[in-house]
């Protein structure tokens, strides 16, 4: 199945000095990815790259993400607007060589595979605007009301009457007996 937003870029076009383009997201694509990530719109999307191409195939892509979301709030159950704006960068690297790693170093640079000499520029915005996204979206302002706390009035008295104990206390006197 193709992806609902696609833009192919052949590796083969990108110059040795890199070159630079931007995509932009229909309006019919981007009803399909609000479908897709589960949110009630996106109004639009569009990312800007710069390409440079590196040994055996392999691509730095440079990316700029802009989008206008709408997203339901998790406390008020309202939808609201949301700008996204997001910069990323990425290493494309032919399918046949691309190898998944157990271990994931928070630091190094994100790698994704290509197939068929062609990297989908829309794929990789589309994937960088799902990460983007808020998984527990709050529209501004908007508070918990009071009378669906759990929490007794008496309970909240009572906790505050006590002090907390800090997380390396035990870790203390554990020290303390053994000196």
């Amino acid at each position: 199945m193709d992806p609902e937003f696609s833009r192919r870029v052949m590796v083969g076009r990108i110059a040795s000095k890199g070159m630079e383009t931007s995509i932009e997201a229909t309006p019919e694509e981007c009803k399909a990815l609000a479908r897709r990530f589960g949110i009630p719109a996106i109004r639009d999307l569009a990312c800007r790259y710069r390409l440079v191409p590196g040994p055996q195939g392999e691509v730095m892509a440079e990316g700029w993400l802009m989008a206008h979301v709408t997203q339901e709030c998790v406390v008020s159950l309202e939808p609201f607007d949301d700008a996204i704006a997001e910069s990323f960068t990425v290493r494309c690297i032919p399918a046949e060589r691309f190898r998944e790693d157990d271990e994931v170093d928070p630091f190094s640079i994100d790698e994704v595979p290509y197939e068929r000499e062609a990297i989908d520029l829309g794929e990789l915005a589309a994937e960088e605007l799902s990460l983007s996204l808020d998984p527990y979206p709050h529209k501004p302002g908007s508070t918990i009301p009071a009378d669906l706390l759990d929490i007794e009035e008496d309970e909240a008295a009572e906790d505050a009457e006590e002090p907390r104990r800090q997380p390396f206390a035990a870790l203390a006197e554990l020290k303390k007996k053994h000196n």
